[in-house]
């Protein structure tokens, strides 16, 4: 089975297999994120970078807020807005804000791991949108939600983060 986020697709459109096309992953974090997220996202991000192509920009919008609206009015905890246009670049929202009520839920270690995930579950729907994948609503949110574990797992045992994800108190 081909790998979600290796796919080429993408290399059969012109509009997308432009040199002169913007390329890559950027992070853009409120100022108010707790530190500990912006170094876990950071990381993430860095590790993403060095194992995947990103041939379309992708900024990621990692908010101080609890939850973020969705174009339906829900709130969520990230999204992915896919342009129609693929002359436009696709952009994510990660919310970030209840990481200290998730840390007192469900620990430091999983807290993070939870933003993590989220982020992997929207840039999984970046790689959807990238490759044009003829999938309904409900394959979409099952494929992302499975390779979001799949990538978060791969970053764990290929960097050992499990022991500096945690909450540095000092």
């Amino acid at each position: 089975m081909e790998q979600l986020w290796t796919m080429e697709r993408w290399k059969k459109v012109p509009s997308i297999n432009n040199k002169n096309r913007r390329h890559g992953l950027r992070l853009r974090i409120d100022r108010d994120v707790d530190p500990v997220v912006r170094r876990a996202c950071k990381d993430f991000a860095q590790w993403l970078r060095s194992e995947y192509a990103f041939p379309v920009r992708v900024r990621v919008y990692v908010k101080s807020f609890y939850r973020i609206k969705a174009k339906d009015g829900d709130l969520v905890c990230g999204t992915c807005w896919k342009p129609d246009d693929r002359a436009e670049e696709p952009y994510i929202r990660i919310a970030a804000g209840d990481y200290r009520e998730l840390c007192e839920k469900i620990g430091e270690l999983n807290a993070q791991l939870e933003i993590l995930c989220c982020m992997a579950h929207e840039l999984s729907h970046y790689y959807q949108w990238l490759n044009d994948l003829p999938l309904t609503m409900l394959g979409e949110e099952r494929q992302a939600k499975r390779y979001s574990l799949l990538i978060v797992d791969k970053y764990l045992a290929q960097t050992s983060r499990e022991e500096s994800l945690t909450c540095a108190n000092g």
